[in-house]
């Protein structure tokens, strides 16, 4: 029996793989790699781009404090008075 078979592999693509010289266990190996792979990538650029997110928050925060503190200068002395 076929590990083809057993899998429930339909013909063509079964007889695509055998084409190609891969068996089944190979094919399996080979899938499962290539999902953890992928699955690093993804989650790896979706922790930069979370990072670029809050930086670019945290500038823009920092901005705006900075334009508040620049406000109440102009306009208080040295006591804090208006």
């Amino acid at each position: 029996m076929d590990l083809w078979e057993k899998f429930g592999m339909s013909e063509g693509i079964a007889e695509l793989w055998q084409e190609l010289g891969i068996s089944a266990g190979t094919a399996i190996v080979v899938l499962a790699a290539l999902y953890f792979v992928i699955k690093w990538a993804v989650k790896n650029g979706m922790m930069e781009a979370y990072k670029k997110i809050e930086e670019k928050s945290a500038r823009d925060n920092l901005k705006a404090d900075k334009t508040v503190s620049d406000l109440r200068t102009k306009d208080e002395d040295i006591n804090g008075k208006a």
